[in-house]
């Protein structure tokens, strides 16, 4: 299997489908998320919401650089959630997060094998395999934060009798 096939497997697993590494991915947690839950804060927490929206600017940008060869996102925006009022709002979000998840995933799926040791725009962010791997590992920290808040709504429901 060529390097752009196994990283897009990769990052299918945890994004959209599999369950190897943690038992569970992106898209099946936030599927059994409802808006209420993914705005809902637990201490200092991020909430779900937030974390989607994370994960989500990072695939946005990055597609945005294999698109057009501009990167224009900045670490300092990246959880800058518009309000989630609605279901509606929630959904919305989830959407572009599992669009964006494909499109990424495809992409890798298609470049060249060559450009993943390209330089990612400077070579200060080093190649585009790095930037890619650094998106499964990233993916992979956060999934375990959603899994372990929703874990931790789902207790305070049950207690509280709220569900």
């Amino acid at each position: 299997m060529t390097r752009n096939k196994f990283i897009a497997n990769r990052l299918r697993e945890v994004l959209l489908n599999g369950r190897w590494i943690a038992n569970t991915n992106y898209k099946e947690q936030l599927l059994n998320v409802t808006w209420e839950q993914a705005i809902q804060k637990i201490g200092s927490l991020n909430t779900i919401a937030a974390l989607t929206y994370h994960i989500n600017y990072y695939l946005a940008g990055l597609l945005n650089v294999f698109n057009r060869g501009i990167l224009e996102i900045r670490d300092q925006y990246s959880f800058d959630l518009p309000a989630i009022k609605s279901e509606e709002d929630w959904k919305e979000l989830v959407n572009e997060f599992l669009t964006n998840s494909e499109k990424f995933a495809s992409q890798i799926e298609e470049m060249p094998d060559s450009k993943l040791d390209e330089i990612f725009i400077d070579e200060k962010y080093g190649t585009y395999l790095r930037n890619i791997e650094g998106v499964v590992e990233h993916s992979y920290y956060h999934l375990g934060q959603i899994s372990l808040i929703r874990k931790m709504i789902l207790e305070v429901e049950s207690k509280t009798g709220l569900s």
